[in-house]
Order: C-alpha cells, then structure tokens, then sequence
C-alpha cells in the first residue's frame, strides 16, 4: 500500500513538472531575426539631407577606436517627447564627450515620423555631424526590448547605455554609471565585462513616487514582489531604463536574449548574474514623464507572465545562455 501510493505521488510529480514544462515551452519567446534593410542606418549629410542606407557595424564587432559611448535609444513614436530627451543629452554630450559619441535611435514601426523627426532635429537644432546621429527603422515593431536588443549591438562605441526617449531619467548621471564600470575595469586591470545600472530604489519615499496614482504604485511593488521571488534578489531597481555596459559586457549578454517585450532588463540581469559578470546599482535623479506606451493593466499582466516564464524556462533549460538566438536575416 505504501509503496503504491509513493509510486503514485511520484507519477503526480512527474505529471506536474511534464505540465510546467510544456507550459512554460508554450509561454517562451523566440526574437525575430531582423530584416535586411535592419542591418543599414539613415544619417544626415552635410546639408541636411538624408543619406543612402548605409550598414551598420557588424553585430558585436569590436570598437572602432573613434567613439567612447554609444547612446541607443528605442523609439515608437516619440515626437512629442524626443526634444527634451535630445536637450538634456546631446547639450551633456557635446560638453563632456565632444566628437566621441554615436545616438542611434532604434525606430521600432513609428506611424508618426519619429525617424524624420529625429534626423531633422539633428541637423537643424542640435548641428550634430553626419553619422553622429543614426536612425535604424524597424520594418515591424519588436517591442523595447527588441529595439535595445539590436542597437546595442550595433554600436561603434566602447561602451553602451539605453536610455528611454522620454528622458525620466537626468543624462548627467551618465557620468555616474561609466565611472562605476570603468572603475570595475580598473580594480581588474583589464576590460573585464562589467553593468552599471541606474537605481531609482532610493526614491521611494520622494513626491516623485509618492504622489503617483495608487493604481500605478501598487503594480510597481507587485511586479517588484514577483521580482524578488522569481527573478532577482540582488537589485532593487531591475526596470529603470539606463543601464550602460561595456563591450565585452554586451557580446556576453545581448546574443542570447530572449525576450523583447517590457521584462528583458530582468533577463538581462538574469544572464549578467549567470555568466557572473560585474552589476553595479547607481542611484540616479528620475521624474515621472507624460506620454507612456504601457497600458498599465494589460502590460503589467505580460510582465507579470513573462518574468515567471523567463525564470522557468532557464531553471527548466529551455532557454539557454550559451546559445545564440538570432541566426538568419530575413
């Protein structure tokens, strides 16, 4: 009797992990291999023209010596924001990186001519060089994570940060996160693969938290809260949008991404932390910004599911961080 009914709870085990299994395969993300015309950029040219497609970087290739930091940032349409994110950045840029650094924004299907917008500004406002400003056009949307997944790596530059078009985020503290990963390199003598990540964990209490709807503040401790249990335990803050990487950092973690909706910075976290590659969490100033593409409800639910698949799936090894996910162009 005994032994039947071991055998019939260890038949249940089995059962519930095949469901979980079969469960979590059916919920994992595949990305897209980009399309052809995804692998050239749009520039200006001297007199304020677009340019030909011309092809970008190889994915991954090594820096070309010319660029310190490569700035990505993913866009659907941002015409109404993507001025202010430019004041605060490029005018940043220009004084503390002058000639050293690339803006690629990564137009994810805009029906609103982001990309046009983008180029003009960078001529007409910010007189920025040919090539310092480059816009890659998705023909389909991918998602954000999408978006950063192909631009970062695609960049010229040393080292790389995404920053959201919104510009909730004060650019200045950009200083912060290189000097946090240059000091990682240092401490290593060598270009270790190295993460810092802006941290808005220390606001918690400020009007910039406090006085957000009640609605919006409880799915932000909830998602935390699925965080901690599914995900990462290490950092309080996995979802600001400004996190910057090193090169080495970039070809360890962005060729095996997975997913490429809303929760990838936590798989990219999820594989810095595998591969134990250096995270370093640096507190930044960030404002709420009018204009959010999230529906609060639907979108917080997807999160909600793809944390726990994305978790699942690399405990389960139906993801896998030493595989590379893109392999054609379309």
């Amino acid at each position: 009797m005994v032994r039947t009914l071991i055998l019939v709870a260890l038949g249940l085990v089995v059962v519930a992990l095949l469901v979980l299994y079969l469960l979590v395969l059916l919920f994992s993300h595949s990305p897209r291999n980009p399309f052809e015309s995804e692998l050239y950029f749009i520039t200006t040219e001297k007199d304020g023209s677009k340019s030909a497609p011309l092809p970008l970087p190889v994915a991954n290739s090594p820096s070309d010596g010319t660029i310190e930091l490569s700035v990505v940032i993913p866009c659907y349409n941002e015409t109404s924001r993507l001025k202010l994110m430019f004041d605060d950045s490029i005018n940043y840029l220009n004084e503390t990186l002058p000639d050293r650094f690339e803006i690629l924004i990564v137009d994810d299907g805009s029906k609103d001519s982001t990309d046009s917008y983008a180029l003009d500004l960078a001529h007409n406002t910010y007189n920025l060089k040919p090539g310092q400003l480059r816009v890659i056009k998705f023909e389909e949307n991918r998602g954000k994570g999408g978006a950063v997944i192909h631009g970062l790596q695609h960049i010229r530059g040393e080292y790389g940060i995404f920053a959201d078009a919104d510009g909730a985020s004060s650019f200045k503290d950009m200083s912060k996160l290189l000097a946090q990963v240059k000091n990682v390199e240092n401490e290593n003598n060598d270009k270790v693969p190295a993460i810092a990540i802006g941290s808005r964990a220390h606001m918690v209490n400020t009007d910039a938290v406090v006085k957000r709807s009640f609605i919006r503040n409880f799915l932000m401790y909830g998602l935390h809260m699925l965080v901690y249990v599914f995900g990462i335990r290490q950092i309080k803050d996995t979802q600001c949008g400004f996190k910057l990487f090193n090169k080495s950092s970039i070809s360890l973690i962005f060729p095996f991404m997975h997913t490429e909706g809303w929760i990838f910075d936590v798989e990219i976290l999820i594989i810095a932390l595998r591969k134990g590659i250096s995270v370093s969490e640096v507190p930044i100033s960030w404002h709420e910004v009018d204009g959010s593409k999230m529906d609060l409800a639907r979108d917080s639910m997807n999160m909600a599911i793809d944390l726990v698949v994305t978790r699942m799936a690399y405990v389960l090894g139906i993801y896998k961080d030493s595989v590379v996910t893109k392999t054609k162009v379309e």
